[in-house]
């Protein structure tokens, strides 16, 4: 029988490659957090890690690597979108996750209502004033309160699971 035929475990101290493919084994939704600075320069990041925390007030959460090139204008940044992708934009997730300098100019976006860059063709877009940011470890959860949401019903959301990118399968 292949090695890898059993499952896997992780305990405290042990392997960090194991707990980060456990981790991969959760189906996500692929998004891009968006801002701009106090100059007015549009900054962004794929980030995986987003949900809903509550309707009433309406909250989301994204968390944000702290050694991410832009952390530190996302953290400073009253207002920020989470821009979740659909299938086609699987280019922008690799150009947003990358350390590419100019992020922005091959992608199609339009200021949103809160100043916030919003990425043409989304699957569904949240406009956030930022609520609260939480320590959370190697990362910030920065916590949006929802000003303004989007979607289009007639969409596939870009997934990733287990390191690849996937697509839904309807029967």
């Amino acid at each position: 029988m292949p090695a890898d035929a059993h499952p896997r475990e992780y305990r405290s101290g042990s392997d960090l490659r194991t707990l980060r493919d456990a981790l991969g084994s959760f189906a996500t939704g692929v998004t891009v957090v968006t801002c701009v600075d106090a100059d007015g320069v549009p900054f962004g990041l794929t980030v995986n890690s987003f949900t809903s925390v509550s309707l009433d007030p309406p909250l989301l959460l994204v968390c944000i690597a702290r050694q991410a090139r832009c952390a530190a204008e996302l953290a400073a940044s009253p207002n920020f979108a989470v821009n979740v992708l659909q299938t086609g934009q699987q280019p922008d997730s690799i150009r947003f996750s990358t350390r590419d300098q100019d992020r922005f100019g091959t992608t199609t976006w339009a200021t949103g209502e809160t100043g916030a860059p919003l990425l043409t063709d989304s699957l569904a877009v949240f406009e956030c004033e930022r609520h609260a940011i939480h320590d959370g470890g190697d990362h910030d959860i920065l916590v949006g309160q929802v000003v303004r949401a989007s979607f289009d019903p007639n969409m596939d959301p870009l997934l990733y699971f287990r390191g690849s990118y996937r697509r839904l399968h309807f029967g």
